[in-house]
């Protein structure tokens, strides 16, 4: 646990105030977020500060006065992309006199600092994802006239209460309930730019998911890097732990649908399958991150399982819970996939059915230990590969999509489609888009709808009177 730097919030709320006092008039702010849902979380926290400070949204650039992007640095491709929007970006600033600022995980990088300061020197703020509540102070010194700011730290960050927030829906709404990641992946960047894990205190989670319901939202999803590894310490005398966490959100009136991302396969207790079986409120779909069925690349890759403690993990969920279904994780093209550790992917794909895959072609990032790895794979064999997988996963989905016609599910109404505005879209408890014609007066409801066609990437649905 870390303990709450409640000084330091206040003193980036004297900052807002100050900001707020320069700018005498409404300014415009444009944010490009990139990466995962925490991403998409700490952006709604940024956002929620500049508004404090005078500033009001807009999703035209060329009018921002103030342009912000919240970098992730998981997928290769995100590089090419923020260098590439910087270019564009510098138009704007020159034209609109406007401020550049870069945070996210991609700012704890040495190697890109280096690059922006070199070849970017236009950017005027860079944080990292620990100094994300600095961005007043950040501000304020550079409409002071500081030339540059650099706020970047490279120790693990605290957790900070009490920051504003913007949220992008009102209906649903992510809840970070912790910060960084112990395990050491060997693909993976994140330990090394999000920290060790840090939790937050269990009152302050439930505190804020209470407000969200009192609100009106219906839908909540706990956020983490590892989210079954949540510890929230001591709470009466006992351990409080994310099995703990859950059944606590569940009792909370108001909150009808939990989701959590992404958990670890390492950390699905007998406590938290538990917890899943007795709170109805869990979404039915539970994320199991696969990454690859083969035991020889798990163990290349610190996965701390094997294939068959994975099939064996998800047989077991299902003889608890049968109605749940899986979504996964898998990267194609780990350094040394043979064509037999692939099969093997393969083969726990066909063996558990999963409802939803997210595929990955392995991109390698600097600083890890897959990176130095010998026998990199070619790119022409990594293409072949996703493209069988994407092949057999989809065979598989009309098939799962038929068992669901007939039934009537639950769903949340979330907006107009859209495709069509004259229609409305809604989830299932497991994910599944669901199509449906209704009036706009049933958004954020909860209604019963009866699925009568499937066509392969949603249902259809018809409201049960």
């Amino acid at each position: 646990m870390i303990l709450l730097n409640n000084a330091e919030v206040e003193l980036q709320k004297e900052y807002m105030n100050k900001v707020k006092e320069l700018n005498t008039k409404k300014l415009k702010y444009y944010i490009l977020t990139m990466g995962c849902q925490l991403n998409e979380n700490d952006s709604e926290k940024l956002c929620g500060m500049l508004e404090e400070m005078n500033y009001e949204k807009t999703e035209d650039i060329n009018l921002a006065d103030f342009i912000i992007m919240n970098t992730c640095c998981v997928r290769e491709n995100a590089e090419e992309k923020l260098f590439g929007k910087l270019g564009e970006y510098k138009k704007i600033k020159e034209k609109n006199n406007a401020i550049i600022a870069i945070g996210g995980c991609m700012m704890q990088e040495k190697h890109i600092i280096e690059k922006l300061n070199k070849s970017y020197p236009y950017v005027d703020i860079i944080f990292g994802t620990h100094t994300l509540h600095k961005l007043p102070e950040d501000i304020y010194k550079i409409l002071n006239k500081q030339k540059k700011v650099q706020d970047i730290l490279d120790i693990d960050g605290e957790v900070f209460e009490g920051l504003p927030i913007k949220r992008n829906d009102d209906k649903k709404a992510s809840v970070t309930i912790m910060y960084g990641c112990n395990n050491f992946c060997t693909y993976c960047i994140v330990p090394y730019v999000r920290g060790r894990e840090r939790s937050r205190k269990p009152e302050d989670i439930l505190k804020e998911i209470k407000q969200l319901a009192d609100e009106g939202y219906k839908e909540i999803t706990l956020l983490g890097q590892n989210v079954n590894s949540y510890n929230g310490g001591i709470v009466n005398g006992k351990e409080y732990n994310f099995a703990n966490l859950l059944r606590d959100v569940n009792d909370i009136d108001g909150i009808e649908i939990i989701r959590f991302v992404s958990p670890h396969p390492k950390d699905f207790k007998a406590d938290v399958i538990q917890a899943i079986k007795g709170c109805k409120k869990v979404s039915r779909i539970l994320h199991l991150p696969l990454q690859s069925g083969s035991t020889a690349v798990l163990k290349k890759m610190n996965r701390k399982y094997t294939k068959e403690q994975f099939i064996e993990l998800a047989e077991k969920i299902k003889k608890e819970i049968p109605e749940v279904v899986f979504s996964t994780d898998i990267i194609v093209g780990f350094p040394e996939e043979t064509e037999e550790d692939f099969e093997d992917t393969l083969d726990v794909v066909r063996k558990v059915n999963f409802e939803q895959i997210f595929m990955f072609i392995y991109s390698r990032r600097v600083g890890t230990p897959a990176d130095r790895m010998e026998n990199q794979i070619p790119e022409e064999i990594k293409h072949e590969r996703f493209d069988r997988l994407k092949a057999l996963f989809e065979q598989q989905i009309e098939e799962n999509n038929k068992k669901y016609i007939g039934t009537v599910q639950t769903v949340l109404i979330e907006g107009k489609s859209k495709n069509n505005e004259n229609t409305l879209t809604a989830r299932t408890s497991t994910n599944k888009v669901v199509i449906l014609d209704g009036d706009e007066s049933l958004i954020g409801k909860l209604v019963d709808v009866k699925i009568v066609s499937q066509h392969v990437w949603f249902l259809k649905g018809r409201i049960q009177k």
